[in-house]
């Protein structure tokens, strides 16, 4: 896992030094130079703009990353490539058609219980343009092995522009209005850069011989947004919920609980940029075991991780809570809820990756709309008996099912599992840890309780894997930092 460790581990501090920056964004900046009404608007316009991302890509993205390296000539790369490119028009002009035709309807549809959002629907339909072809191109360059720039972009581009277009709100240099409209800027620019990168990585011919598979590619494609569409209402649709039931504020309340548990997920997001196309690669090579063995070892690398950031969430954030503004600290059960499921996504390992690379994609986007369904259904019910706690425990309850439908069903088609022995021991090491700091008083100042537990709680962690050799890929990291 050489190329995977070192590209994640780029990946992994490029993620985290975003999430940094987005947790200065979110904690400090959002909840104390914008209104709660209008930071609810600015997590409306980027979940909806999020769940019209998928469709907008056509599942490009997904597609690329599985036909790349099945293609042998120029010719043939070009013109797949080509067909790239154009397909994700099929779907955005009709829909920015509709989008203008039908503009009254849908505001109208969107602000039924907080008109403000009422005039932002084209900022919703070009955040969400520029996402989707960002992810073309991200995906362009991921086919080269290239992930790190993508990634940069990804994590540290936009959150540091809405750092800096915050900061010159709270100077009143710049109004609410123009924060949107340049929030909407900098979604667009971000495509542009990634573009160029691509561009440089493999550039860009147009040919319009397509390959002469063309018809099970856009059979993939069209099945793949499906899958895609899935997972963004998995994570998405809570938030543009609470806003057709209850205040908008509550998103600006939700969106501070569900980022602090969203660290959580940083390193998968990280290997995975990696490992997706590995494992496409592994699977049209038909290499079996090197695909157990990435799976198995993505679950246990992703699963120490996670599970240590969880602990270390839980075991402070009653001192993280003291940061943030009196109305935005009612939200220890949806860290809670959301942080186990992220967990459980972790646990999975490249199992994403697997499924939506295999012949087996069919039936797991039958499921996928099932249980997206079931989610919308969770919410509909939930949100309104329980507001924001409502929407975690929906979220909750539809990832667990989603993710034991997917493991199950990895084991059925390839007989492959992600556990291990291994992953017993790292379970059995974090409730050896996390319980005893859970209960640790500490009276210091919040950021000191915070560093103390951290500081603490890790180097027992690591000292503990690597005593028992847990992990190959920690004892390399742990070896490596040692000897020099």
């Amino acid at each position: 896992m050489g190329i995977v460790l070192k590209q994640s581990l780029n990946n992994t501090l490029t993620t985290y030094l975003g999430f940094g920056i987005g947790a200065v964004n979110t904690l400090f900046l959002y909840t104390r130079f914008l209104t709660d009404e209008y930071y609810g608007l600015v997590g409306v316009i980027l979940s909806t703009s999020a769940i019209l991302m998928p469709l907008l890509a056509f599942g490009v993205p997904n597609t690329l990353v599985k036909y790349y390296s099945s293609f042998k000539t120029n010719k043939d790369t070009e013109g797949f490539l080509t067909l790239m490119l154009l397909l994700p028009l099929a779907l955005l002009i009709p829909i920015a058609v509709i989008s203008y035709l039908a503009h009254d309807l849908i505001a109208g549809f969107l602000a039924h219980r907080n008109p403000i959002v009422e005039d932002y629907v084209w900022y919703i339909f070009l955040i969400g343009m520029a996402m989707a072809y960002f992810e073309v191109f991200y995906a362009w360059a991921k086919v080269q092995m290239k992930s790190v720039f993508g990634n940069f972009l990804k994590e540290i581009f936009v959150r540091l522009g809405v750092m800096v277009l915050l900061v010159l709100v709270y100077f009143e240099v710049i109004s609410v209005g123009v924060f949107l409209k340049a929030l909407v800027g900098l979604y667009l620019l971000r495509t542009l850069l990634m573009k160029w990168y691509a561009h440089r990585l493999q550039p860009i011919r147009l040919q319009f011989a397509f390959p002469k598979t063309i018809r099970p590619i856009l059979n993939y494609s069209t099945l793949i947004i499906l899958g895609g569409s899935t997972a963004v209402v998995l994570l998405e649709v809570d938030r543009f919920m609470i806003n057709q039931f209850i205040r908008i504020e509550n998103v600006a309340y939700y969106s501070v609980a569900i980022y602090i548990a969203t660290v959580i997920a940083v390193p998968s997001r990280a290997m995975h940029q990696i490992t997706y196309p590995i494992t496409a690669q592994l699977l049209n090579e038909g290499k079996d075991t090197a695909l157990k063995q990435l799976y198995q070892k993505s679950s246990l690398t992703l699963f120490i991780i996670s599970g240590l950031l969880f602990l270390l969430i839980l075991v402070n954030l009653h001192d993280l809570y003291s940061f943030v503004p009196e109305a935005y600290r009612g939200g220890f059960l949806v860290v809670l809820l959301i942080g186990l499921a992220k967990v459980f996504d972790a646990l999975l390992g490249n199992n994403n990756s697997i499924l939506f690379n295999s012949d087996h994609y069919r039936a797991v986007l039958v499921m996928g709309i099932f249980l997206a369904a079931l989610t919308i259904l969770l919410n509909l019910w939930l949100i309104p008996l329980y507001g924001m706690e409502g929407a975690a425990m929906a979220t909750f309850m539809a990832i667990a099912t989603y993710n034991l439908i997917k493991l199950v069903y990895v084991k059925m088609k390839f007989n492959i599992q992600p556990f291990t022995w291994a992953t017993l021991k790292v379970l059995a090491l974090l409730l050896l840890v996390g319980l005893p700091f859970y209960w640790l008083p500490l009276s210091l100042h919040p950021l000191l309780n915070i560093a103390v537990k951290c500081l603490l709680m890790g180097l027992i962690y690591v000292a503990l894997l690597y005593r028992f050799r847990i992990s190959e890929d920690v004892d390399g990291v742990v070896s490596k930092f040692l000897g020099k």
